[in-house]
């Protein structure tokens, strides 16, 4: 049954309803979100742009508390995080909704539901740590749709997290606001920061109902400056997605913002959801832009989603070897030392955590 069959009182009575987090109420029973860069102004009975957010009386729920529609474990490796505790497994969960209209989003069937058609199994914070401790798991991720609008269960769930040794990751759009990413550094470890289009404003306004990418650049420098570990994605679309001068501005900024040793990987469009009269991304077209990145001084450029690719691999910035060889999201060879340095030249790689894996040499 929808969310529309239930009256105001029911939605926010649900199990999965809780107050939330990051918002002010401005009068006449209006509140203002402030959770994401988006900062909402929600009429009472109404929900966000989000459709995860309701206001009731003036005050802001979140109606997706635990309401997990995934929860398994991954290589963290498919965040893709390569540089980040390389070899170990997270316990991957997720919700539904986004802040985000993409119209090529491949999980589009959690991202976009929302408001009415809401699904997925209760889970408290405690269970969601049992069971990443009880299949193995080094650490929590909060991926497949955007991590910000279940931010109250990931908060929860991941100072629950670090008091038993886990580390916890997030895979985002961006967009969350410089204060909810202040508060959650305590404990989240790292992110993993997802671009579409090479940042391209047209194209987000088009494509992905944002008005700018702006506040992504802004979001980041936060991260960075409570010493998360960052690593960069670009979905690079045909067409409409892959021009070179923004390419290069989004390179220039993470070299001079960032640093020149940041991951960063350039994924290929496949067509979905909406978006499905483009072809895949040519293969050449990822090696050209990835040449690019190389050639202004990228130390470290990765292309995802074509298994067996050359650039799946890392190569020692300093003497060009093989360090790390991978097969899609593991491991196949490993050729450094515990400390990250090359066996080859004894350059230190930037690495943090630990290999979590098995060294094949």
């Amino acid at each position: 049954m929808g969310l529309n069959k239930f009256s105001p009182e029911e939605i926010v009575n649900r199990p999965s309803s809780r107050l939330a987090m990051f918002w002010v109420n401005i009068g006449d029973d209006r509140v203002k979100c402030n959770l994401c860069h988006k900062r909402c102004i929600v009429v009472n009975n109404a929900y966000g742009a989000c459709g995860v957010r309701y206001n009731y009386g003036g005050r802001l729920y979140t109606i997706v508390y635990g309401l997990l529609t995934a929860a398994n474990p991954d290589p963290i490796e498919k965040k893709p995080l390569m540089h980040f505790n390389p070899g170990s497994r997270v316990y991957s969960i997720s919700t539904v909704g986004c802040n985000f209209y993409c119209k090529f989003c491949d999980n589009w069937i959690l991202s976009q539901t929302r408001r009415d058609r809401l699904y997925g199994e209760l889970f408290d914070p405690e269970e969601v740590v049992e069971y990443a401790l009880k299949t193995g798991c080094q650490g929590i991720s909060y991926t497949y749709n955007e991590p910000t609008v279940f931010y109250e269960f990931m908060y929860d769930t991941a100072k629950l997290a670090k008091k038993k040794n886990l580390f916890n990751t997030i895979v985002t759009n961006g967009y969350i606001s410089p204060e909810a990413v202040r508060e959650i550094s305590k404990y989240v470890d790292a992110a993993t920061v997802d671009f579409k289009g090479c940042g391209n404003i047209d194209f987000y306004r088009k494509f992905m109902g944002v008005l700018s990418p702006e506040p992504i650049f802004e979001t980041i420098v936060e991260m960075k400056r409570h010493n998360w570990w960052i690593e960069i994605t670009n979905l690079v679309i045909p067409k409409y997605g892959d021009r070179e001068n923004d390419f290069v501005k989004l390179v220039k900024w993470i070299i001079d913002n960032i640093g020149e040793e940041t991951p960063f990987h350039l994924l290929r469009f496949h067509p979905d959801y909406k978006l499905t009269d483009l072809e895949s991304t040519p293969v050449s077209t990822l090696d050209k832009l990835a040449k690019i990145a190389i050639d202004h001084g990228l130390k470290h450029v990765y292309i995802g989603n074509v298994w067996g690719h050359r650039l799946e691999n890392t190569y020692c910035p300093n003497c060009g070897s093989p360090v790390v060889k991978r097969t899609g999201f593991y491991i196949i060879e490993w050729r450094l030392s515990d400390d990250f340095k090359c066996l080859k030249c004894g350059y230190r790689l930037n690495f943090r955590g630990r290999f979590w894996g098995f060294k094949f040499l």
